[in-house]
């Protein structure tokens, strides 16, 4: 699908889903006092094929009743498959892509809230067709992506922006907002290892990101706790790698079937540890439910993958959902239910349209 085919199909998925889903929009309001939904995507729409599924998605958001619709990055494909097979999919990294993905997010009717993945722009440098600058991009994106003190959408919402903060102007793509008396609070955290080990300036980028992240993370919780809120929500792109700093009988059990006995267990060195710390350290002391949504890998999963340092056991407040992802191109409803003692529940929203292995 072409660009200007992404552009129309956009206005057309709203004019479909008004005309499903009639009147019965639910006020954020009202969801102060009751049960709400919102809805996770991501690593969507990278190919061709994909972006009329990633409409199809659209549709389903539209026509649901939602409190705010949250996309954890990777709008637009790698740029390195983009090079290999440029029919493949929409031109990456250049302004004619993040003008149609722009659109698409304001065709949702909800609420949206945005944190980007290293497609948007640290994956970005490789492209062959047109020259572009990683660091460039991401000052773009936050121009274009994050307007100070609101969401994306056609019903946007009231958010805080890091970048409020005099010591973390730059950084007006970290967000954070209450709703039902649940703190939210998005970090940009990036696969590709968050940006770190490729040059000096994108290690400087992601030890200065960084910095601004385990900032937020902390005073997130600060916020949670003053506020005496009922939980508090994570959205993120990466995929931290909670398993390799689990203790080590855990991590022999996990491993165990695919490695022979005997031999050593994967040791790989990642940018992640320190926020993983900030996240264990947090928890020794918040007992409140905690949802930790994230992207990246694009496999969908529901577990509790965070151990205490202390304790050696899994903190069992603590859930993480990493939702569909190319080439697979769902979307899951996240539902807050204050009447509910674990507070959230987590459900696959499979698209019909979109199943191929049904397809003939």
């Amino acid at each position: 699908m072409t660009l200007n085919t992404l552009r129309t199909s956009a206005a057309a998925v709203l004019l479909l889903s008004t005309s499903i889903a009639g009147c019965g929009t639910m006020a954020v309001g009202n969801a102060q006092e009751r049960a709400f939904d919102f809805a996770l995507i991501g690593d969507m729409p990278y190919t061709k094929v994909q972006e009329k599924e990633y409409q199809r998605v659209l549709a389903a958001l539209n026509a649901a009743d939602l409190a705010f619709v949250a996309h954890i990055g990777d709008f637009q494909f790698d740029a390195r498959p983009y090079n290999r097979n440029p029919k493949l999919a929409s031109m990456p990294c250049v302004d004619e892509n993040y003008k149609a993905i722009f659109d698409s997010f304001q065709s949702v009717r909800h609420a949206f809230i945005l944190t980007p993945g290293d497609n948007d722009w640290s994956d970005c440098w490789p492209l062959k067709a047109k020259k572009v600058d990683s660091l460039e991009l991401l000052a773009k994106i936050r121009t274009m992506y994050f307007p100070e003190g609101k969401s994306l959408g056609q019903k946007p919402i009231a958010v805080h922006n890091q970048s409020a903060d005099p010591k973390f102007s730059k950084f007006r793509e970290n967000l954070r907002w209450s709703m039902g008396g649940v703190t939210f609070v998005t970090l940009h955290i990036i696969g590709s290892n968050d940006n770190f080990g490729r040059t000096p300036e994108m290690n400087a980028e992601h030890m200065e990101r960084k910095a601004a992240n385990l900032a937020w993370i902390k005073q997130a919780f600060a916020e949670a706790r003053a506020t005496a809120s009922r939980g508090l929500v994570v959205l993120t792109q990466a995929n931290p790698g909670f398993e390799t700093v689990w203790p080590a009988g855990n991590k022999t059990r996990y491993f165990l079937p695919f490695i022979p006995r005997g031999k050593p267990l994967p040791s790989i060195p990642l940018a992640f540890d320190d926020y993983l710390s900030a996240l264990s350290e947090e928890l020794e002391t918040f007992d409140k439910p905690v949802a930790y949504l994230h992207g990246d890998t694009h496999i969908f999963r529901i577990d509790k993958p965070l151990f205490s340092s202390k304790t050696k056991r899994p903190f069992l407040n603590f859930t993480r959902v990493e939702t569909f992802g190319w080439p697979d191109t769902h979307w899951v409803r996240v539902t807050v239910d204050p009447a509910d003692p674990q507070l959230f529940r987590f459900n696959a929203e499979i698209v019909p349209g979109n199943i191929v292995n049904r397809k003939k």
